[in-house]
Order: structure tokens, then C-alpha cells, then sequence
């Protein structure tokens, strides 16, 4: 199964630039009332708060590209970035044997998923990707992908102990 939030890109760019001008407009008025205007007093500190706020939760929901694709004998995951210098772009393949097990997390402005695969040496490693912009049918999706390859290698591995 495929899934990918890839063509949305363009939405993210067009929130990130009116956080952006927000930003940059929330300043130049800000500079303009301690210096020309002082006409709002305290409440000129909000035109500074409230789109920093708005780019930090735009930042802290993590990466916004999420792309899952489970054809085939692998799992190849990637997460990245629209904006290339706020980290890291996270790029998977593994075998599907390997997944052990997974776990989604909502917290309050983000959602992870934590995906714990097996290595060479019987030890587990655990994987995590942002899907804070996945949607609730690819979310519901992306689980139920995920519950099936777990459900066949629990399978196999059943009946290799069988065997």
C-alpha cells in the first residue's frame, strides 16, 4: 500500500508564507507603534506573541512530508521537511519481517508514530516519523497497513515454532 501527503506540499508552502508575512508584518507594525503610533499600550506585545506562536506550532508539529509505501518484500518510509534547513529528512527501507511492532502517539499539537523493528543481533530498534499532517483516513490507513504486516510475520513466526 502506498500512502503520501507529497501533494499537499503547496498548501504547506502557502500556510508557511502567510505565517510568514504575518510575522513580518506583526514586527514592522510592533516597530511602528514603540516608535511613531503608541496607541495600543501593552496589547502591542501580542503583535509580536501571536505569530511567533502560530510559526512555532507550525515548527514543532514536526516534518510535513510523509510518504509509506508497502509493496512489495519492503517498507520504505520517508519524512521530510518543506523547508530544507529545519532538519533532517528521514529516509527507511527495511524488510517487511523485521517489523515488530508500532505505536501512534497523539499529543497535543503533533502525532508520532513509533515503529520498533528487529536487527541482526535480536535487538530491537525503534523508528520514529512525524504524521502530525496525515489525515484521519491515510492515519486509519497507514494502521491498518501496518496491523497486517505485523499479523503475518506474528503468523509465520507461529509457524516456524511449529515446525
Amino acid at each position: 500500500m502506498r500512502l503520501s501527503n507529497r501533494r499537499k506540499t503547496p498548501l504547506y508552502n502557502f500556510f508557511l508564507a502567510i505565517i510568514n508575512l504575518v510575522l513580518f508584518g506583526g514586527v514592522l507594525v510592533f516597530l511602528l507603534e514603540i516608535f511613531k503610533l503608541n496607541l495600543l499600550g501593552n496589547e502591542k506585545y501580542l503583535l509580536l506573541i501571536i505569530p511567533i506562536l502560530l510559526y512555532s506550532i507550525f515548527i514543532l508539529r514536526g516534518r510535513q512530508i510523509f510518504e509509506y509505501d508497502s509493496d512489495g518484500e519492503a517498507i520504505n518510509l520517508k519524512n521530510r521537511n518543506i523547508i530544507t534547513i529545519l532538519g533532517n529528512n528521514i529516509s527507511d527501507e527495511f524488510p517487511k519481517y523485521k517489523v515488530v511492532n508500532f505505536i501512534i502517539r497523539n499529543f497535543i499539537f503533533y502525532k508520532k508514530l513509533y515503529l520498533t523493528i528487529s536487527s541482526k543481533k535480536k535487538n530491537f530498534i525503534t523508528l520514529t516519523y512525524d504524521i502530525s499532517y496525515l489525515t484521519k483516513k491515510e492515519l486509519n490507513d497507514l494502521k491498518l497497513s501496518l496491523h497486517k504486516v505485523i499479523k503475518i510475520n506474528r503468523d509465520q513466526a507461529k509457524s516456524e515454532i511449529t515446525q
